[in-house]
């Protein structure tokens, strides 16, 4: 036999032992899923090695702003003790009890910028990481919040316990509310007061397009529209809690009882309960923008 066919063989032999070996783990519910217990050590690396080399590849053509102006290094105490002190804990102060239950427990960050560059600490935050409980924050936070996120993180190694308190102190009652926490407040952050006091549509119509698409089912995952409704072009549960979200575009009424229009569907996002009180379906904290993009996206859905 030819080298290359045995090569090819040989390929060959391995994949298809690799895939019954996968059918008969998945067949038998081998590999234990539960939080209460670690995973193997192989996967284990192999997970924190996938991941380091996937954050460092995207994360290279990120410009980095300045990150020691004092005032944003106090902004970003404040976003981390309002968004990220829950699950990473912080110089003398201990995680929540639920981030404790996670599997992978989630890392103390105190050592985190000696293990990171900013630009990779940046889109950590930004895009969160699959499979570990870190949230995706680049739809809840504004930009200046990611980046002031992150030039404190560059800091908090230098920061002793009793330092990260008086930081705390001095920051007195400021917050860092994301943009959903804004919306649920009736005064959207980074949107004109007149238009997100009605929860009306504001600036132009997003263009159709991939870069249109692609953003407007990012929102539809990260609002977790997905997690009630079957939702076109988002992978999701095979969930039946709401209607499917396909061929929306196609009806008549939403509700069964609202005309189907891009700006009722935009009203209907934000604000269900003020067109149908009665109606399941919680106000997420949509804000106007990703409103916009969503609702643009389902209805020239087929």
């Amino acid at each position: 036999m030819k080298p290359l066919a045995l090569l090819t063989l040989t390929f060959a032999s391995v994949a298809a032992l690799v895939g019954v070996g996968g059918a008969v783990a998945v067949a038998t519910g081998w590999y234990d899923v539960s939080a209460a217990s670690s995973h193997t050590v192989p996967v284990y690396r192999l997970l924190e090695k996938a991941m380091h080399q996937a954050v460092r590849v995207r994360a290279r053509e990120i410009a980095v702003p300045r990150l020691d102006d004092p005032a944003r290094l106090a902004h970003g105490a404040v976003c981390y003790r309002d968004h990220c002190v829950q699950c990473h804990g912080g110089p003398g102060v201990a995680p929540a009890d639920l981030a404790m239950g996670l599997q992978p427990l989630p890392g103390p960050l105190m050592d985190a910028a000696r293990r990171w560059r900013p630009a990779e600490l940046y889109w950590i935050t930004h895009h969160g990481i699959k499979m570990s409980g870190m949230p995706a924050w680049g739809m809840r936070l504004t930009e200046e919040d990611l980046w002031a996120l992150t030039a404190f993180l560059a800091r908090l190694p230098d920061l002793s316990p009793s330092a990260y308190a008086s930081t705390l102190d001095k920051a007195g009652t400021a917050r860092c509310p994301t943009l959903s926490a804004s919306c649920r407040e009736g005064r959207c952050r980074d949107e004109p007061a007149a238009a997100t006091a009605a929860h009306a549509p504001s600036g132009p119509w997003p263009a159709r397009g991939p870069q249109r698409d692609a953003a407007a089912r990012l929102a539809l995952q990260q609002y977790a529209c997905i997690a009630c409704h079957v939702t076109p072009g988002v992978i999701g549960p095979d969930t039946h809690v709401g209607p499917p979200l396909v061929g929306l575009g196609r009806q008549q009424r939403l509700a069964g009882r609202w005309p189907n229009n891009p700006e009722e569907l935009v009203r209907w996002l934000q604000t269900p309960h003020a067109l149908d009180p009665r109606s399941a379906m919680p106000a997420l904290g949509v804000t106007p923008e990703h409103a916009r993009l969503m609702a643009s996206y389902l209805l020239d859905q087929p």
